[in-house]
């Protein structure tokens, strides 16, 4: 997400509640504010949706029914929603405010990790979706700007199933343009506009990549071309771009990133175990 920052909302009384205090970021799929709820005393992250997709029906239902689902959630390593409704046509979310860095901005600022940094990154996006997948939800969007790593250190992950609330797909394909967070898209997601939890371990395989070498594992000019790319090319593995990589992490890694997702780890445990395998030299 980028910074801007004023907002026409702030200052308002969204939905006779959340008092809107500043504008926090900007993204595909909806602006970020922080509010104050008047009736629990407490900053949440209000999340309001683009006019476009508010102005849809078949979004807004849909969107409902994601933020309930998503709602009933609870893990320590996942941003809890709060709330979902329409005020004067704007369609908003709201949910825990972290505050600190996405993963986007560690990565923006340091570039590559070190192997044990990343992992204390990813470990607990693992486990997180990891309970997540145990009781069937699907994330459908794992990607650094949806981690946030709190300033004491929590790291949680955020907007469950929203991108599932975009289109009846996770992805499709409209007068030839890609919809989608592409970088971190599965082939299958790609190819064929479907998730499961492999799509995410995928996704997470795209993140690890990234936190282990300071760039995606597939790079291209437009959407399209990074697309094909997902559904075509094997990623060179980490260790290559960065020498300090064990090769150990390199196989971990290109597991998760199979193009055939029963070549993949299965769900976020499965991949959690593996790399738990790989600190211990097993």
């Amino acid at each position: 997400m980028t910074t801007a920052s004023t907002h026409p909302l702030v200052g308002a009384l969204v939905d006779g509640r959340y008092r809107v205090l500043r504008h926090l970021a900007d993204g595909g799929m909806a602006t970020v504010l922080l509010a104050t709820d008047t009736r629990l005393d407490r900053e949440v992250a209000l999340k309001v949706m683009r006019p476009d997709l508010a102005a849809d029906e078949t979004f807004v239902s849909r969107f409902r029914r994601e933020a309930r689902s998503a709602a009933r959630l609870s893990h320590p390593h996942v941003v809890p929603v709060f709330d979902q409704g329409e005020d004067d046509g704007q369609v908003f979310l709201a949910m825990e405010y972290v505050e600190g860095r996405t993963a986007r901005e560690v990565i923006d600022a340091e570039g590559a990790l070190t192997p044990r940094a990343a992992l204390d990154i990813l470990e607990p996006v693992l486990t997180g979706l990891a309970a997540a997948h145990a009781a069937g939800y699907i994330h459908r969007d794992v990607k650094p700007e949806n981690v946030l790593i709190g300033e004491g250190g929590l790291v949680k992950v955020a907007d469950f199933g929203l991108a599932r609330a975009v289109t009846s797909q996770t992805t499709t394909a409209e007068d030839g343009v890609l919809f989608g967070t592409v970088a971190y898209l599965s082939p299958e997601q790609v190819e064929r506009g479907i998730a499961d939890a492999r799509s995410d371990v995928y996704s997470l395989g795209c993140v690890l990549f990234e936190l282990l070498t300071g760039r995606q594992p597939f790079r291209g000019e437009t959407a399209v071309a990074v697309a094909y790319q997902h559904v075509s090319e094997t990623p060179v593995p980490p260790s290559e771009l960065v020498d300090t990589v064990p090769r150990s992490l390199d196989a971990v890694a290109l597991r998760a990133l199979a193009k055939d997702p029963f070549q993949r780890y299965q769900d976020a445990a499965s991949f959690r175990a593996a790399l738990d395998a790989t600190l211990e030299g097993r």
